[in-house]
């Protein structure tokens, strides 16, 4: 059975920031929902890659000496490796396409570590 997803009504159904809710499973990969405003931590990912979308608002995303600011419709895929933190001065609601298992705050930990397996 093929379910189709509206990514509108998804983010309805839960209001906390930096906590990404799973919406659909491909292959060993999450497709991820989140809402944040403010900093996020500075954090790599030593042994993935990274896809953002903005779904709505602007996300800045700030490398060691480059900053890149995303409109709702654009999307960046940080490189494994690359040390990375985003942030957003409003509300922004990104998807996130992450493999299974992955830590969001990846070598950084702390406060905003969210569980990675949270469905809706």
């Amino acid at each position: 059975m093929v379910d189709v997803i509206n990514l509108a009504d998804k983010l309805t159904k839960f209001d906390d920031l930096w906590s990404p809710r799973v919406i659909a499973g491909i292959n060993n990969y999450q497709v991820k929902l989140v809402k944040v405003a403010g900093e996020f931590v500075w954090h790599q990912h030593d042994d993935t890659d990274e896809l953002f979308l903005v779904v709505k608002g602007e996300l800045m995303i700030d490398f060691e000496g480059e900053t890149i600011c995303l409109k709702a419709g654009e999307m960046v895929v940080v490189p494994r490796g690359v040390r990375h933190r985003p942030r957003a001065e409003e509300e922004c609601h990104i998807l996130l396409l992450e493999p299974e298992g992955l830590v969001n705050t990846g070598d950084a930990g702390g406060a905003l570590t969210a569980d990675n397996d949270v469905w809706i």
